[in-house]
């Protein structure tokens, strides 16, 4: 995957670094439930991420915690395991740009 960018409110250049750091350990613990077939805890820690990523300006990190919440409901750890390397991919790759506001 080349690099990407994300357009981010200059309101949230504090809060960016703390979110993406985040997300990383969100993949770990979703790892380690994937591992326990802890399917609740993969499911709420997606729908987490659905609910926050566009309101950080990353809404590939929204489709992809639906992608996550979806695969957990349906009991299907290789797709958590295909949209973890997805979310992980995208956080190596992704480069923030803040905007000013027009």
């Amino acid at each position: 995957m080349g690099k990407i960018i994300a357009h981010v409110d200059p309101d949230l250049r504090e809060l960016i670094p703390g979110y993406l750091q985040n997300r990383r350990k969100d993949i770990k613990a979703i790892g380690a439930a994937l591992k326990d077939a802890d399917l609740l805890k993969i499911r709420t820690l997606g729908h987490s991420m659905k609910g926050s990523g566009g309101g950080y300006g990353f809404m590939p990190i929204s489709v992809i915690g639906a992608a996550i919440e979806k695969a957990a409901k349906e009991k299907a750890p290789d797709d958590i395991q295909a949209h973890l390397d997805e979310l992980l991919s995208y956080l190596d790759s992704v480069s923030v740009v803040y905007d000013s506001p027009v």
